[in-house]
């Protein structure tokens, strides 16, 4: 980003175009994403993703706390080996 500066206490931003496009790219690939997962949602819950052993819940009355912790860590080195194999 370049900066122009008008006064000494005064300075507007200009975006250069490559960051524009990076930003647009970004927001393509989250949107895609998003589509993906609420595509394969269905699927993920009926093979019990989400309701692993070691996933931590409370329920206190009418209040209920839930953890996946399990899974979470499952997705994390799932996601961690796809991006370094699609890195190499």
């Amino acid at each position: 980003m370049t900066s122009v500066t008008l006064r000494a206490d005064c300075e507007i931003a200009i975006w250069e175009p490559r960051v524009a496009m990076d930003i647009q790219r970004l927001l393509i690939e989250l949107g895609v994403l998003l589509l993906i997962v609420g595509i394969a949602w269905p699927v993920l819950t009926r093979t019990g993703i989400g309701r692993l052993p070691g996933d931590i819940m409370f329920q206190r009355g009418g209040v209920t706390f839930y953890f996946p912790l399990v899974t979470c860590i499952i997705i994390s080195v799932v996601l961690s080996a796809l991006f370094w194999l699609f890195n190499r």
